[in-house]
């Protein structure tokens, strides 16, 4: 009996994996773990006691990667065909990749443009992605309480997500859609004091800043695209009820590479801009109300995102928008934000936000702006 379960043990073992792959430097530590990818001489390498690091092919003796690898030479054009790939070996100077079912090839490190997993060049360069497929960005919630003689609170929640297909560098871009929600509602309530009689109603200060925008980009070369886009906005600091964009145009990827990314566009729109009407106080004169207004306007915008050391990551944007038949109703706004890790997905982000509307509602200033702490959760 103890023969036959041990037999039987054996036959429901799953085979063994193939052995973590080691990188030796040139002063001689060495790493194990996995290779994750290259890009140029670029090495990125995920081991389990110092996590990922970059190194470069000149600061590398070996590196042995028994995975499945696909290598791209600088300027070679990927066909839609899978590949079958193969295990890698590597030094300073150069790159060997070794399929099963060919011979092996030894590629220079100069003129190596990327070394990708084969399960993740064949899944994009063959996959057709849904329309829920591929999703980044993140989620951002900060509340700030008070309970004294004035009492209340303030909720602010953002959702800032990307779509770009394809999801590798290694292939050229072929769309991109984004979603950007803020919200930030606020209110504070202050006692009279001393109370009257009859008793004087308290006074409330409500803040309510809602921002959504969403575009769909289609590239039409490398750089540059068409695009679609929509926004809409209420603003209680500004008078502003609702406003409502939508427009097409074009944009241009001006950099991108393995650190930052700094994207230029400009559209044509319709705009619609209706306002908060005035209290009016009774025995005193009325108070003027702004007009809801159709407006034909352009938004002129760029867009820039920068990885830090130590994994902190910067934003930053800035929209100018004109109306052509009616130059006084132009409006603006402006974001800065940073955000850097604390644990596992969760992070730690701040940003600065200036919106600008030339013509508010009557007794509402033209600029609010917003300084907003948070904790922000990664989609994987």
């Amino acid at each position: 009996m103890f023969s036959l379960h041990t037999v039987g043990a054996w036959s429901q073992a799953k085979p063994a994996g193939p052995p973590p792959d080691v990188m030796v430097f040139t002063n001689g530590d060495q790493l194990t773990g996995t290779l994750e990818k290259a890009i140029g001489n670029s090495y990125t390498f995920k081991s389990d006691v110092v996590g990922e690091v970059t190194v470069t092919a000149d600061k590398i003796k070996e590196l042995r990667a028994n995975g499945n690898y696909v290598v791209l030479k600088k300027g070679e054009v990927v066909q839609r065909v899978a590949r079958p790939g193969g295990t890698l070996a590597a030094d300073s100077t150069s790159v060997t990749v070794s399929p099963a079912s060919s011979s092996s090839q030894t590629i220079s490190v100069k003129d190596i443009e990327d070394v990708i997993d084969t399960a993740t060049y064949n899944k994009e360069v063959m996959g057709n992605p849904g329309p829920l497929h591929g999703w980044k960005g993140g989620f951002t919630a900060g509340v700030t309480d008070v309970q004294a003689t004035q009492y209340g609170e303030t909720f602010t929640l953002a959702a800032n997500l990307i779509r770009a297909i394809p999801s590798v560098d290694f292939l050229p871009p072929r769309t991109r859609s984004t979603v950007n929600v803020l919200e930030t509602y606020g209110k504070l309530t202050q006692p009279t004091i001393p109370q009257t009689n009859p008793p004087t109603p308290n006074a409330v200060a409500k803040t309510s800043i809602f921002h959504a925008d969403a575009e769909h980009d289609k590239y039409l070369n490398q750089k540059l695209y068409v695009l679609g886009d929509v926004s809409f906005d209420h603003n209680f600091s500004q008078g502003l009820d609702f406003q409502q964009i939508y427009g097409v145009g074009l944009g241009a990827t001006v950099i991108k590479d393995a650190k930052q990314e700094l994207d230029v566009k400009a559209d044509v729109h319709y705009e619609h801009q209706s306002f908060i009407p005035p209290v009016q106080i009774p025995n005193q004169p009325l108070l003027p109300a702004s007009p809801s207004l159709d407006l034909i306007g352009s938004s002129f915008a760029e867009t820039y995102h920068r990885d830090l050391p130590a994994k902190f990551i910067l934003t930053e944007s800035g929209t100018i928008i004109p109306a052509w038949n009616n130059l006084n109703a132009y409006s603006g706004i402006g974001m800065v934000g940073l955000q850097f890790p604390v644990y596992h997905r969760f992070s730690f982000s701040t940003s600065l936000t200036d919106n600008f509307l030339n013509n508010p509602a009557f007794g509402y200033q033209k600029n609010s702006f917003q300084f907003v702490m948070g904790a922000t959760y990664t989609l994987p």
